[in-house]
């Protein structure tokens, strides 16, 4: 078994003997002594544990990103490098426009935001107000206020990043060296981390070991650890699976490999339609879109999570695999029950075929949530109509947070095909949705709240067709 090894801060670390499940944010604070990372939520949440990764990006240079250390295992770091806001020295541009700014008071959160602004800096993101707010959007503040972070990051962007492509290319280089090739395995306290490179090496490692946990970002997986103290003895990594890292186009179609994170498929699900784009958008914070694969968010079965509702409302197809094998079922039906999904041991998400939208076809999507940012949704509501001329000929509703599963609304349908989509066919569609859905009552929204919500979401989807202007928030 071979040891972690990493780039800390620039220099060369190789661990062993600590449990997979081990946090990056635990080591670098207690085995390294770096206490500039903080730790707020242990949930990805507050963005005090924010570090900025590096790694090859396939094309002879570098990858950036800020992710939540929190919820990070440490094997994830092999063959990558990891920066700590240690490593800035104290004279960094962004550092030096949070003095100016008078950006910090407390300071717990302080280091975060410095790092997630770095990261913007690095990649040269901090280009106006709302892109600034955009990144910091998994920084959670609780004295200064965001105006005076966000003026940091403005001056910040004023000074140019400067890339080194030679040393760039010598770092990617060093650490294509430091990860190897083939499956990387690492064990340590009796728990065992497979790392494949390639989605055949994933398929004989899941084969061999189908009672391991598939990972990715683990900003689900992660909080297991940090809040329920679960044991997993066995983790697959699929983050450096290429075969699984790919978005491609094809006519009417879009393919979106498992191990895509949220923040690289933002865009060309934006290309589908807008309200994609603002989805993908207040989808969790930065950080967290970062890591978090299209995959993970799928393949966990949430019966809330963002993407599913939208995606089966597009009509998508989910590609799973099992050793040699390899079937495609629409997503809908990939979702049985609650914690049960069609797949079974050793079987995994491959990717997700989205279809375009065709020029009779209509579709929205809105998020309701208490917080605009960095929230989880109370309902996830996502809608596409045929028309055959005035009449819609298809009709797909579907909806998160309304049932045990994401689950299309089929009473609702059913009252709307055949019929023009003016009021009075909706509100009978609306009222159709009674019989679909009973929803539950939680900390986030009562039964009656995600109804009422569900049905005015298709409501507002009516009026906005018919060219009225809506009041409603797109928070409630």
């Amino acid at each position: 078994m071979a040891p972690i090894r990493f780039l800390l801060n620039g220099e060369e670390r190789a661990v062993e003997g600590l449990h997979p499940t081990t946090t990056v944010l635990n080591h670098l604070r207690y085995s390294e002594r770096l206490t500039g990372t903080k730790e707020g939520c242990a949930e990805g949440d507050c963005g005090a544990c924010t570090v900025v990764l590096a790694e090859p990006d396939g094309a002879g240079g570098l990858k950036r990103r800020a992710v939540n250390a929190c919820i990070l295992f440490l094997p994830a770091l092999h063959g990558r490098a990891v920066e700590t806001v240690e490593a800035l020295g104290g004279a960094h541009p962004v550092q030096t426009a949070m003095v100016e700014k008078h950006a910090s008071q407390c300071g717990f959160c302080t280091p975060g935001f410095v790092m997630q602004l770095y990261s913007g800096w690095l990649n040269e993101t901090l280009t106006d107000r709302q892109a600034v707010k955009d990144l910091v959007s998994g920084n959670l503040c609780r004295c200064t206020g965001y105006g005076p972070i966000v003026e940091a990051g403005l001056e910040a962007g004023r000074h140019e990043h400067v890339a080194d492509g030679p040393a760039e290319a010598r770092l990617a280089s060093r650490l294509e060296a430091l990860r190897g090739a083939g499956v990387f395995s690492y064990e340590g306290e009796g728990g065992l981390w497979l790392s494949p490179p390639d989605v055949d090496a994933l398929a004989d490692t899941y084969a061999a070991h189908p009672d391991a946990r598939l990972v990715a970002g683990a900003t689900d997986v992660g909080l297991w650890v940090t809040k329920q103290h679960r044991d997993l003895p066995v983790l697959i990594d699929v983050s450096r699976v290429a075969d699984l890292m790919h978005v491609e186009e094809a006519p009417g179609r879009l393919y979106v490999g498992a191990a895509v994170t949220h923040s690289e498929a933002a865009a060309k699900l934006a290309g589908i339609h807008p309200d994609l784009g603002e989805l993908m958008r207040r989808f969790a914070g930065h950080q967290v879109r970062n890591a978090g694969t299209v995959g993970g968010n799928i393949a966990n079965g949430s019966p809330i999570g963002d993407l599913p509702p939208a995606l089966i409302a597009l009509g998508a197809t989910l590609h799973l695999r099992k050793g040699d094998e390899a079937r495609s079922l629409p997503l809908e039906d990939f979702f049985i029950d609650y914690g049960r999904q069609d797949r079974t041991p050793g079987e995994f998400v491959a990717a997700v075929e989205v279809p375009l939208l065709q020029p009779f076809e209509r579709f929205h999507a809105s998020k309701i949530a208490k917080r605009m940012d960095s929230d989880i949704s109370a309902v996830m509501a996502a809608f596409k109509l045929g028309f055959a001329g005035e009449t819609v000929a298809e009709a797909r509703l579907a909806f998160g947070g309304m049932a045990g599963i994401p689950k299309r609304a089929a009473h609702a349908e059913a009252a709307l095909i055949g019929k023009p989509f003016d009021e009075v066919a909706c509100r009978a569609a609306m009222a159709a949705m009674e019989a679909d859905f009973q929803p539950i009552t939680d900390m986030r929204a009562t039964s009656d709240y995600r109804l009422k919500a569900a049905q005015n979401a298709l409501l507002r989807f009516c009026l906005s067709l018919r060219g009225v202007r809506t009041r409603v928030a797109e928070v409630a």
